[in-house]
């Protein structure tokens, strides 16, 4: 086949280009020359390339420009599609940087809220350790010699009014550590009214307040198709999410905390309401011997530095409120005597509080208070701590001491046959305050004891009963 090929190919070579011969004629002398088919063939084709590379050549000459300008156009539109390119990928990166930045923003200020609200129940559950310290102290062994003695069997009756030495204030301690904005408020008037116990005042914290947060860079929302094109921004949004969620059980806690505080209080007003005092009156006696006063600032206007989630804030707040009042009602409840004057099983009630038949005239007379007898000599102590206000002989009583212990409530403990304090001495609880005897209006060695309040005359069996249901609860 290569050969009839090849053959064709001869055949059609001598045929397109047959021999040839040209002649010349020069001085009568005649010359020729013979072009086979070979060279004719390769003549023809250096002349077609000859013509082909001079037409080529006159079209470039010509089309120069036009060539040259659509180059150029060509390369513009690719330089152009390449930096849109670029710039694309330059925006698609700023984009998820801008966005990874404000995913770590607010992570990160989704956790340093989360830290602020442990280091915020850390510090009230300390404050609230201290005050179940105060609580355990003041309900501790002192208050044990209440039950050595009987009291049933009083006669029930309503208060006497009478008089009696008046009365002064002895001062508690509270503080609120609470971070007030530091925006306007309104406008106070300018005369002031008694507020109720149940509030918390916050006059004086404020001068304990610091600044709020202030300046400091917020976290930029993202956009949701954003976050959905990148993995990454998925993972850290969840987590986010993870730990905001882990901040709303903090403020389950403080919201249980706050009932639990709010349990104490009740346990205390209930307490207070057994003796015979009203507990809102009370609390206003504790805020008032205190000297608390200034400006009522609303809830909304306070915050607490590094948190941002308001229903955490209120449950703090409303908790930081009912801790203070527990706080100021113990600071009172301190000075509530809940105790027996004289101790043991050699002490036996010979006579209660109220109406009875008097043992010198046999006429129905008014008692007001109660009567321990016991061996002449015993020690007599005193029932809560305070400031001895009389201690000396007192006309029907005899040798008497008289404790004021503060916001209004008064002990006095007659018929000793000596006293063993002085005017003015401060005495705590339990302390000796003198003898067990008989003198003044007196038919044997008992000490005759009496709890005021409001220079109204109480039913001690009040106290000492409220004092063992306090240790009852312990």
């Amino acid at each position: 086949m290569t050969e009839t090929l090849a053959e064709r190919v001869w055949t059609w070579l001598h045929d397109t280009f047959p021999e040839r011969q040209v002649y010349i004629r020069s001085d009568g002398r005649v010359q020729f020359f013979t072009f086979g088919p070979t060279l004719q063939a390769t003549l023809a084709g250096l002349s077609l390339i000859f013509l082909g590379w001079v037409a080529f050549a006159t079209v470039n000459v010509i089309f120069k420009d036009r060539i040259i300008s659509a180059k150029d156009h060509r390369y513009q539109q690719m330089q152009s599609a390449y930096e849109n390119r670029v710039a694309d990928l330059q925006l698609s990166y700023d984009e998820v940087n801008g966005a990874l930045v404000s995913a770590e923003d607010k992570f990160k200020a989704t956790a340093d809220e989360l830290e602020a609200k442990q280091s915020t129940i850390i510090g009230f559950l300390d404050r609230k350790k201290q005050v179940d310290a105060t609580l355990a102290k003041s309900d501790a062994a002192p208050a044990a010699p209440g039950d050595a003695v009987s009291i049933d069997n009083d006669a029930p009756s309503d208060s006497l009014d009478a008089t009696a030495p008046p009365s002064s204030s002895v001062n508690g301690n509270g503080s609120s550590d609470l971070t007030v904005s530091p925006q306007p408020v309104k406008p106070q008037p300018r005369a002031a009214k008694p507020t109720h116990a149940g509030l918390l005042d916050f006059g004086g914290a404020v001068g304990r307040i610091a600044g709020a947060l202030f300046g400091k860079r917020q976290a930029q929302e993202i956009a949701p198709e954003t976050v959905a094109r990148h993995p990454v921004l998925r993972r850290l949004a969840a987590q986010t999410e993870r730990v905001k969620r882990l901040g709303t059980t903090e403020t389950m806690l403080m919201a249980r905390t706050q009932s639990e505080v709010s349990e104490g209080v009740r346990n205390i007003q209930a307490v207070l309401r057994q003796t015979g005092i009203n507990p809102d009156q009370f609390a206003q006696k504790i805020a008032g011997s205190e000297g608390v006063g200034g400006p009522e600032i609303p809830l909304s206007s306070v915050h607490i530095e590094g948190i941002a989630d308001a229903s955490f804030q209120e449950a703090y707040l409303r908790a930081s409120a009912v801790l203070e009042q527990m706080t100021q009602l113990l600071t009172g409840m301190r000075h509530v005597p809940l105790i027996t004057p004289v101790s043991g099983p050699q002490f036996e009630r010979t006579s209660g509080f109220g109406a009875r038949v008097d043992p010198f005239t046999g006429r129905y007379a008014f008692h007001p208070g109660l009567d321990f007898a016991g061996p002449t000599g015993a020690t007599v102590r005193a029932t809560a701590p305070g400031r001895v206000m009389w201690a000396g002989p007192r006309g029907t009583y005899g040798k008497l001491v008289e404790i004021n212990h503060g916001y209004g409530i008064h002990t006095r403990y007659a018929h000793l046959s000596s006293v063993t304090v002085q005017v003015g001495a401060w005495v705590a609880e339990g302390s000796p305050v003198g003898k067990l005897g008989s003198t003044g209006r007196s038919t044997g060695p008992h000490v005759h004891y009496e709890v005021w309040y409001d220079d109204v005359v109480r039913n001690p069996r009040k106290f000492i009963e409220a004092g063992r249901n306090v240790l009852q609860q312990k």
